[in-house]
């Protein structure tokens, strides 16, 4: 058995490399919100046909997320990354290219097709970081998802109002291109693997039933609730979904393991999930309408389009900025607390909306007090998810986890969007949003919040879980952990040649099925602690800069055994080393 050396940059740049990566393909949700209501007459066409180029993006992250998750878990979760980037690069430039409807709504499912990237990123750094670094970093990547729809709207703001609103594609496009250069350079690819094959058929069958599932949520307004066309939709993808389901639970390597998902903490982590979903596309929508609505309607505040986006900004930065006080409080409390605690948050943000809304600056104490609330609860999902599942499931239940996500947005804009038309002022032909309705979409929003805290509250007990292994932030934290956990598995030093100790060399423990069973970092003294699922026959994979490759076989007793063992690193001259 050989390895590869280690990525030549190390897992310095991976954390705002993927968070980055995260930010730009969000963006692609929010980059077409300053021109929304020009986009009739910009593609020549009617405004319920201009509505596919929002809602083919939305449909495509949706479909991708949990595919390109279970890809990332059985074929490499950086290929996939940089896959998804790619599609959203091609379809940034098919959009620059077009004014032609079809072609655009074509383009803007391949942008969409990018959200996968989100929990692909969130398992690289499972696979990648030390653990101290790893509450952190998550709360970044599953921020990203705010943050990049946060800081969208005044940049594209400020794009389409001074230049041709191509260039937002364009743009769009140059960050994507940026993003597949930055991974190439700096995120090395995870060893994690998963065992089977992907399960095409039920890639298929979720497909199908997503899109069926999700389009009469996206255009019910339009069509009407209680149309022929909504409840046969709706009615197909139960059925869809039904079968699917029943497929899944009979394969052995299925595209979602379902009964992982039923597991208590998974299940009410992404029904949780939903409610944030709501929560956070409401403000969204209400916060810049009410900004760029005339004063002469008696409430609105009259900004620009730029105004109103860096008003709104703050939801996004602040998003940004509560990652690493997520890491500290969560160590302290765990994920649980803070989910708990971040959706308490949301609530006061919206209760103390629906009577600071009569001047622009107290929007920006709304966007500030959401963006702290939505950041604490988005930033604790993929610690809960993580901590219940399998090392080799977390792309495709960080996938699933984001699909409940954008359901949630999705069930978000259709009502909320439905709540605003059916109590809009129609002044001249043209329907203007009225106060009323921006305070009920706040309501729908707290109510939400209400149902998700519920679930919050339902999670099992962070002493009782899994997810207290992704608790620690400091030095000291991990380390106790760690030197716990060894008293059952492997532990030593890694050395060069001449005997001196390796820091920061990866140590991959693989199981007799091949597959990674653990990982660890040395620390400054070339120590390293793993431990093991079980007893049986091992094999230590090490990799370190600037020196060769080394496999080493090896066998664990079990029974609470500490095996120590020393790896010797071979020089960078030394390419096989035999298993």
């Amino acid at each position: 058995m050989s390895m590869s050396t280690t990525h030549p940059r190390g897992i310095r740049g991976v954390v705002p490399v993927l968070a980055f990566s995260g930010i730009v393909v969000a963006v692609m949700q929010t980059l077409l919100v300053p021109v929304i209501k020009d986009l009739p007459a910009l593609l020549d066409t009617s405004p319920s046909n201009a509505t596919w180029v929002m809602t083919s993006t939305l449909l495509a992250g949706a479909v991708s997320t949990p595919i390109m998750g279970r890809l990332g878990d059985l074929y490499g979760k950086r290929k996939m990354l940089l896959t998804s980037l790619a599609v959203m690069v091609v379809g940034s430039l098919v959009c620059g290219f077009t004014d032609n409807l079809i072609v655009m709504i074509a383009g803007r499912a391949l942008q969409g097709f990018a959200m996968g990237a989100i929990p692909l990123g969130i398992g690289l750094m499972r696979d990648e970081l030390p653990r101290e670094k790893l509450g952190s970093a998550m709360a970044l990547m599953s921020s990203s998802i705010g943050v990049g729809g946060g800081l969208a709207l005044p940049l594209a703001a400020l794009t389409a109002q001074h230049a041709d609103w191509h260039a937002l594609f364009f743009g769009a496009a140059g960050l994507g291109v940026l993003a597949i250069l930055l991974t190439l350079v700096f995120v090395p690819e995870s060893p994690m693997r998963a065992g089977g094959t992907f399960d095409v058929l039920g890639a298929i069958g979720l497909s199908v039933g997503l899109v069926l599932f999700l389009l009469p949520i996206t255009k019910g307004s339009d069509w009407g609730w209680t149309s022929p066309t909504t409840l046969g939709l709706f009615g197909a993808a139960a059925v869809v979904l039904v079968l699917w389901g029943v497929m899944e639970l009979r394969l052995k390597a299925p595209l979602v393991d379902l009964r992982t998902t039923a597991r208590r903490s998974v299940l009410f982590t992404n029904l949780a999930s939903i409610m944030v979903g709501v929560a956070f596309y409401a403000v969204s929508l209400v916060l810049p309408q009410l900004l760029q609505l005339p004063t002469a309607t008696g409430y609105g505040l009259g900004q620009s389009m730029v105004v109103a986006g860096l008003c709104v900004m703050p939801l996004g930065l602040t998003m940004m900025f509560t990652a690493p006080v997520y890491a500290r409080l969560s160590a302290k409390y765990g994920p649980k607390v803070t989910l708990i605690l971040g959706m308490l948050i949301i609530a006061v943000g919206y209760g103390a909306g629906l009577g600071l809304m009569s001047a622009a600056w107290q929007t920006v104490v709304i966007a500030v007090l959401l963006g702290a609330g939505i950041g604490l609860a988005y930033s604790s999902l993929p610690a809960l998810i993580i901590g219940s599942v399998d090392p080799s499931e977390t792309g495709a239940a960080n996938g699933l986890n984001t699909l409940m996500r954008s359901i949630g947005t999705s069930v978000s804009s259709a009502v909320i969007g439905m709540v605003l038309a059916n109590t809009a002022d129609h002044v001249g032909g043209v329907a203007v949003p009225t106060m009323h309705g921006f305070r009920v979409s706040f309501l729908i929003a707290a109510g939400a919040v209400a149902v998700g805290l519920l679930f919050a509250l339902l999670l099992p007990s962070a002493r009782r879980s899994k997810t207290t292994q992704l608790r620690a932030s400091s030095e000291e934290d991990a380390n106790l952990e760690r030197a716990t956990e060894a008293l059952a598995g492997f532990h030593g030093r890694v050395r060069d040649a001449a005997g001196t100790p390796v820091p920061r060399a990866k140590v991959t423990l693989i199981d007799r099925a091949g597959r990674q069973a653990g990982a660890a970092l040395t620390d400054d003294g070339g120590r390293y602690e793993l431990a093991v699922p079980g007893d049986g026959s091992y094999v230590l994979a090490v990799r370190a800069t600037g020196h060769g490759p080394l496999a080493s076989a090896a066998a664990h007793p079990g029974r609470n055994r500490p095996v120590e063992l020393d790896l010797a690193l071979p020089t960078e001259s030394e390419s096989d080393v035999p298993a």
